[in-house]
């Protein structure tokens, strides 16, 4: 075999080693809430913000907060997040959040939050259909 298609060939195939750890790197798993204890790197958690639970430390720029379960069945299960960070604008009208970060010492340390809230729009086709429209 010839030098040259031999060099090609480790080029190729460095390259694709590299592009399948970069797309791995970006890749974020989503896990359940009580799936969180076992992970060991970043990952991301999906949950319904308890409301009586949050708190904000302005000396040290945390929200502190606590999610639940979505479903019925795992309602029961609980997360401590903190955040360390601006509260998000639309935090107070939140349905939901999603927390990227790592579990560390029984708490979830998020580096970004994302919030889900209800639309604008929810509602609207009811009343549409209500008034004979849609």
């Amino acid at each position: 075999m010839k030098p040259k298609y031999m060099v090609g060939g480790v080029i190729i195939v460095a390259f694709i080693i590299w592009g399948v750890s970069s797309f791995m790197s970006f890749s974020i798993q989503y896990v359940s809430l009580n799936e969180v204890p076992q992970t060991t790197g970043v990952v991301q958690v999906m949950g319904k913000i308890d409301f009586d639970s949050v708190t904000y430390d302005a000396a040290h720029s945390q929200l502190i907060f606590d999610i639940t379960g979505l479903e019925k069945k795992t309602m029961h299960d609980r997360l401590k997040v903190v955040f360390s960070g601006a509260v998000p604008g639309n935090f107070e009208q939140a349905t939901s959040v999603v927390a990227k970060g790592r579990y560390k010492d029984g708490t979830f340390v998020a580096d970004q939050l994302f919030v889900k809230c209800p639309s604008k729009y929810q509602g609207l086709e009811k009343q549409a259909l209500e008034q004979g429209g849609v």
